[in-house]
């Protein structure tokens, strides 16, 4: 072997157990009893407080390269993935300039990320008004799936898909077994309700009403009865449609549903006015809302926990004014992600394999990742070691983001990340990661 890690404590498919893991090439070659280590050029034995745990995949990050590379970067992006003990991450479509939405502009983003990234990295495709003939040629070209919105992005260069485009997308998409992941607020809802403006948390959170969640999960899931097509809800907020989608799945629909750790770990009644570096949409809701959520992962309901990684500059946040209306809207936490689910959900009885099946095992299988996501022979050997006892408080300057914004800037998390193997390497040596395709992964 070119490597051997054991430990007292790893996170398997057949749950937390000691085992010895082999690597060779960069593949796991063994997983053999604790006391019988395989012979290897380099061993390491974990400390007894260590867990050994497979590389977390983070299907839902933005990195804005190229475009707004000031808001993040590929070597920022994937240098915190790594030290909060993420492997694997696929980048979304649009903050980036040109917009992920045909060919050339997966080409662009390629370049952009060559030889800079610290983790895998994967892309996912756009869809837009008028990209349709692009869907086909972008899937061949090895994307994970295409991302809409059903209402404004944010960014003007990623307009959002009507109901009857959303179809005629899922058409295509049903044609060659593509996935189509979700932003679902409906924008006739969020049109009628109060606009958001002020420094009041209370009157942005009536800005984007459970409602505007519930009614597009409504049209997606009838769009996708309809045309026999995959969809994943992205970033779950509203509790209220865990029943909608735990139908669809009664009845056999290939529906899936994530949610972020902000929505499980913050609440709003505990959002300060003012503070803008919670503003995210669908935005943090209530107390009971976040139990609720808990409740859906418990069941399956909600199949899987990514970051939403969305950060910007800090001027973007409008930190020196608190005002929520013009603050740029999204959590920056993708090094932070295993820590805050992990120290919520030990104290709601969960343990380290629920905490990898949502983190780990769930995302891998939503993109088609099959080496990724689990301690087993003939995995890639994405391993990390963590410490889940070791008590932190989070400082934002000490991140490896590009700008120093977080919610969790000052909170306490259990959860310690030691060492991030990628492929057997540790990536302190990096950058290695690799841009990966469908096709490959």
């Amino acid at each position: 072997m070119d490597l051997t890690l054991v430990a007292r404590q790893a996170v398997t498919p057949d749950g937390i157990r000691p085992v010895s893991v082999g690597v060779r090439d960069g593949r796991i070659a063994a997983v053999e009893p604790f006391e019988t280590p395989p012979p290897s050029e380099f061993a390491r034995w974990l400390n007894d407080d260590e867990v050994l745990l497979p590389g977390l995949v983070d299907t839902h990050v933005h990195v804005n390269d190229p475009g707004r590379a000031e808001w993040e970067g590929f070597d920022t992006a994937t240098r915190a993935a790594a030290r909060g003990g993420v492997t694997t991450i696929v980048d979304m479509p649009l903050n980036s300039l040109p917009p992920t939405v045909d060919l050339a502009a997966l080409e662009v983003k390629r370049k952009a990320a060559e030889g800079r990234v610290h983790v895998d990295v994967g892309f996912w495709g756009g869809a837009v008004p008028g990209n349709l003939p692009s869907l086909r040629p972008l899937h061949d070209a090895g994307v994970f799936g295409f991302k809409c919105f059903l209402l404004d992005s944010g960014v003007p260069e990623f307009p959002p898909l009507t109901h009857f485009e959303l179809a005629d997308a899922l058409r295509e998409l049903r044609e060659f077994d593509g996935l189509m992941i979700v932003h679902a607020e409906d924008a006739e809802v969020i049109d009628a309700a109060p606009p958001s403006c002020g420094r009041r948390y209370r009157d942005f959170l009536a800005s984007r009403p459970r409602r505007a969640e519930n009614e597009a999960i409504k049209a997606v899931i009838a769009l996708a009865r309809r045309t026999g097509a995959r969809a994943h809800i992205l970033h779950l907020s509203s509790a209220d449609a865990l029943p909608l989608i735990a139908e669809a799945k009664a009845d056999g629909l290939p529906i899936t549903a994530e949610t972020c750790p902000h929505y499980l770990c913050f609440t709003a009644e505990d959002i300060p006015d003012g503070a803008t570096q919670f503003k995210c949409c669908p935005p943090i809701r209530e107390d009971a809302n976040r139990d609720a959520l808990w409740q859906g992962l418990a069941d399956g309901v909600i199949d899987l926990v990514v970051s939403d990684h969305s950060p910007c500059t800090v001027d973007l946040k409008r930190l020196d004014t608190g005002d929520f209306g013009h603050a740029w809207g999204g959590v920056a936490s993708l090094q932070l992600g295993l820590p805050a689910v992990w120290t919520e959900a030990r104290r709601r009885g969960f343990d380290l394999t629920r905490v990898i099946d949502w983190m780990a095992v769930k995302p891998a299988a939503l993109a088609g990742f099959a080496r990724k996501g689990r301690i087993a022979v003939g995995m890639d050997a994405d391993l990390t070691v963590f410490a889940p006892d070791q008590p932190f408080t989070v400082d934002a300057q000490e991140l490896a983001h590009r700008n120093p914004v977080t919610p969790y800037h000052g909170r306490d998390l259990h959860g310690v990340v030691r060492t991030t193997w990628l492929r057997g390497r540790d990536v302190v040596d990096g950058p290695f990661g690799t841009l990966l395709t469908r096709g490959d992964a």
